[in-house]
């Protein structure tokens, strides 16, 4: 089952394509009605397409790349083969910035999150529950972390885990912007940190 992460990834991919069809096909200086002469698509599923009325999907997308002369991954935004780099699309949920780190759609994904200043006087934390694991390690500012019976203040540098099936909630605790770094994994995928000694340094991980 998809992640509310995951959905909104998936959801900013395909938000995407419309602008990049038209974009493609304005600087080709193909008129939609020779487009939909070239793909067989209707005039007005084309119109829907770009304007993001319609949902793309692999039947309409393919005869469009074909008809551009682009690959498929051209026309979703997918970075080059072999290219590690990530091209993070911030999304905004419950008021807090989310800049995804990790492009995969499986495993552990992680993210930098910013927390905007906290009011006066500060709202308590909204609790959720959900299956995961997570660890978070704070960057800057301080984030408060509501955890099961515990009320934390985290400062930067300190880190926390924890099972994600235990009510949480995130807040900001000072009047500038927090920012951490989160991980987050399915149940049972669980992140281990430990520092080496350094007379093991040349060992692999465990």
């Amino acid at each position: 089952m998809a992640t509310p992460e995951q959905d909104d990834e998936v959801a900013g991919v395909l938000t995407a394509v419309g602008p990049r069809l038209r974009a493609l096909r304005r600087r080709r200086g193909t008129t939609l009605a020779q487009l939909s002469e070239t793909t067989g698509i209707s005039l007005s599923t084309l119109s829907r397409l770009e304007s993001g009325q319609r949902r793309p999907t692999l039947e309409l997308l393919l005869p469009l790349a074909r008809a551009h002369r682009v690959a498929l991954d051209e026309l979703v935004g997918a970075p080059e083969t072999g290219d590690p780099r990530i091209r993070p699309r911030p999304f905004v949920r419950h008021g807090h910035t989310f800049v995804p780190l990790t492009r995969n759609l499986g495993g552990v994904h992680a993210f930098k999150q910013i927390l905007p200043p906290a009011e006066d006087p500060p709202p308590p934390p909204e609790l959720r529950v959900h299956e995961g694991y997570e660890w978070l390690y704070v960057l800057s500012g301080q984030v408060r972390l509501l955890l099961g019976e515990h009320d934390l203040v985290l400062g930067p540098g300190e880190a926390a885990e924890f099972d994600t099936r235990t009510p949480h909630g995130f807040s900001n605790a000072g009047p500038r912007p927090a920012e951490f770094l989160s991980l987050f994994g399915p149940q049972g995928e669980r992140i281990h940190v430990r520092a080496r000694p350094a007379a093991t340094r040349s060992e692999g991980p465990s």
